[in-house]
């Protein structure tokens, strides 16, 4: 099951990739095109040519066939994870490897859900211009958990030996920096709008990105807490006390702060838009520095990444 998981996280990987090029091409409405070149005795070779394909038959087609690379992605690593669960005889999210398929997935998997509630069909400004960004950010990911950190199966470190707060409270922490990241992607396509100005057709409105960065900051900022909550309860049975300002918890905290200010600024008339937008990019920062900076350079209680 092992080798499976492996082999599924492999191909998962492979299929990001492709959905991403797919969402690029949907969003600056490219299309291959096969030509045959003239030459002087009549017609030569056939070669494919890169163009612009504006109709809204070709960009649904290709808006399609990346909708459903990023969903049969999201299936395959699914069972990436569960052949993994398999594997390993306990929820797989022990180590950076485990974490970051984890992560990974979560994040495509709010995407695709975003999606299918935002996309309407013939719209000229198309929600799946949000993949542009959440599918290389999955990609990426998936790139880094192959390349970089070992996927052997190890014994659990005697602080994860508590299966069920291990499968609770980390799943929790996943789902809520997977719905925090699909706020980013909004974000920073807001950022790119210019906010009110909506500078790119091809971009969805303004409103609409705000409106899908509250709603997942509102997924996850609960979740977030809920999980912080469940690691506080998790650390007095394991170390003696609820709270010790580990680098780990310590960041957590604020990056739970930030996301805090956000929802408290975005009803101020002088924060709604841009300054919210830029808040939400300073959060997803701290859900990155949370994750691989402190998991990885700063020594702690947490320190047990597998790597």
């Amino acid at each position: 099951m092992e080798a499976l998981s492996t082999t599924l996280v492999y191909i998962g990987l492979g299929l990001t990739v492709a959905s991403s090029a797919l969402y690029w091409a949907h969003l600056a409405g490219l299309r291959v095109v096969m030509r045959r070149m003239a030459t002087d005795a009549g017609g030569g070779p056939v070669i494919a040519t890169i163009e612009r394909g504006d109709t809204n038959g070709w960009a649904e087609s290709v808006g399609f066939g990346a909708t459903a690379s990023a969903w049969t992605a999201f299936a395959v690593l699914i069972g990436a994870l569960l052949a993994r669960w398999q594997a390993v005889d306990h929820a797989p999210w022990s180590n950076m490897y485990e974490f970051t398929t984890a992560f990974a997935t979560a994040i495509l998997g709010f995407y695709v859900v975003f999606e299918r509630i935002y996309v309407k069909p013939h719209a000229k400004r198309s929600a799946r211009a949000l993949g542009s960004v959440a599918l290389p950010t999955v990609a990426g990911m998936l790139a880094v958990s192959v390349i970089f950190f070992p996927s052997e199966v190890n014994p659990l470190v005697p602080a994860l030996q508590n299966t069920d707060l291990l499968a609770i409270h980390v799943a929790a922490m996943i789902i809520a920096y997977a719905a925090l990241s699909v706020s980013f992607v909004a974000a920073s396509l807001y950022i790119a709008q210019g906010g009110d100005k909506n500078r790119f057709a091809r971009l969805p409105k303004s409103r609409a990105l705000d409106d899908v960065a509250y709603k997942s900051v509102m997924i996850g900022f609960p979740i977030l807490a809920a999980g912080i909550a469940l690691g506080a309860y998790w650390a007095n049975s394991a170390w003696g006390r609820y709270w010790g300002w580990d680098p780990k918890e310590t960041s957590a905290l604020v990056t739970w702060l930030i996301y805090g200010i956000y929802l408290h600024t975005r009803g101020l008339r002088k924060w709604q838009g841009m300054r919210s937008a830029y808040v939400l990019v300073l959060g997803f920062a701290a859900v990155l520095f949370t994750y691989f900076v402190v998991n990885l350079w700063v020594s702690g209680l947490h320190s047990y990444a597998g790597v």
